[in-house]
């Protein structure tokens, strides 16, 4: 069911906690090399999903296949191929940062000779190297989150999975970590990762999932998502008032303001769209300016499963 070119791949994955269903039958792939964003509310089955898919809890039904492995056949296979940040911290906090990078590499059976040159890289990777010999304890949760990513990466995994990794974040340790993540990627590493934070999956992900209910209710590019509910416009600016009201007869569809000499027509923001548009329009410098809007994903996922992000937790922890 897996090529080389796919890191991912889940048909019919189900998951049940009594008569509650987490899972409903979820299908997806994410190629190599890539990020794929699962975004939905709390308790939209975000985490059941990365769980299972890293082998930590078993499906009901359904088959999934990570890094070429079977996650229920070949579970001690899929475990060497991956790392996983989870929503809460793994640092040992009594211990230093490098102390906890050492910990890492000796649960991985990395000899301290292969060991060490890892660490140190990884220190500075981080921005850690100032801080590595002081105790975790006493580091801001910024610095906590890229030692804990930095721990999932000392067998040097090919596929990571980050669970809400920028939960609790300041926006500025939340763009350090995207920076991160962009480098792995850049690296060839794929990233699966699960948030809550729309703009977090419009900046990372070649592609992303919407979970709601335990189903996947749309898939696509940050774009292609975008285009699926109606809300576009483009935005035109009239020289003057004797301008607009050419613009108008122009364009009988457009809706205009008299006050901000503006006229808004319907758009999907495709640019076959807006050659027709500039068709219309003459040449003759009745429009100074034309802003193009399109929907966000805040816009989808509002449409798409009529509630916010952030909700009270429905999924059954483990």
């Amino acid at each position: 069911m897996t090529t080389r070119t796919h890191a991912i791949e889940v048909a019919g994955l189900r998951k049940s906690y009594g008569d509650h269903q987490v899972l409903a039958g979820v299908d997806l792939t994410v190629p190599a090399g890539s990020v794929y964003a699962l975004l939905g509310p709390n308790g939209a089955g975000k985490t059941t999903a990365v769980r299972i898919l890293s082998t930590l809890l078993p499906a009901d039904a359904g088959a999934a296949r990570v890094a070429g492995h079977d996650v229920r056949r070949e579970a001690d296979r899929v475990r060497a191929s991956i790392g996983v940040t989870g929503q809460f911290s793994a640092v040992d906090e009594l211990l230093t940062g490098r102390e906890n990078l050492l910990l890492m590499a000796d649960l991985g059976h990395l000899d301290r000779l292969r060991a060490q040159p890892v660490v140190e890289g990884l220190l500075e990777r981080f921005d850690l190297a100032d801080a590595a010999d002081r105790r975790a304890a006493t580091y801001s949760g910024g610095m906590k989150r890229r030692l804990d990513l930095a721990m999932t990466l000392v067998p040097c995994p090919r596929l990571i999975f980050l669970d809400e990794p920028t939960t609790g974040l300041d926006p500025r340790s939340r763009r350090d970590l995207w920076g991160i993540v962009r480098e792995l990627v850049a690296d060839e590493v794929t990233v699966f990762l699960t948030t809550q934070y729309l703009e977090e999956a419009d900046q990372l992900a070649d592609r992303i999932g919407v979970l709601d209910g335990g189903r996947l209710v749309a898939e696509g590019t940050a774009a292609e998502l975008k285009r699926l509910i109606p809300g576009g416009h483009v935005q035109l600016q009239a020289a003057g008032s004797e301008q607009l009201a050419q613009l108008v007869r122009q364009l009988p569809d457009a809706i205009p303001n008299a006050e901000t000499l503006t006229v808004t027509l319907p758009h999907d923001g495709s640019l076959t769209a807006l050659r027709r548009l500039l068709d219309r329009i003459e040449d003759d410098g009745a429009v100074t300016a034309l802003a193009v809007h399109t929907p966000d994903l805040d816009d989808v996922f509002l449409a798409l499963t009529g509630r916010p992000t952030h909700e009270p937790s429905q999924e059954v922890p483990v």
